[in-house]
């Protein structure tokens, strides 16, 4: 999960070698905490949020084939 999420958001961002996906393994949940050069922020969050929403919700289908829930923090 740690690599799809670290594709999209290379895809998305003008600075690629900025992106950083850190995972934070609980017992049912896994925590992806996102980071992306300063500038790049808002086209990973994307216009009311609908990209990140998007992102969450590829990533809550995919955690239901493992029956693992994830969840994705986007931070500065």
């Amino acid at each position: 999960m740690k690599e799809l999420v670290e594709q999209i958001a290379r895809a998305l961002v003008d600075q690629p070698d900025k992106v950083q996906v850190r995972e934070v393994v609980g017992e049912q949940t896994t925590v992806l905490e996102l980071r992306v050069a300063t500038e790049d922020l808002g086209k990973v969050i994307g216009k009311q949020g609908k990209t990140a929403r998007a992102m969450r919700t590829l990533l809550a289908a995919a955690g239901m084939k493992v029956r693992k829930r994830f969840v994705l923090e986007i931070l500065e």
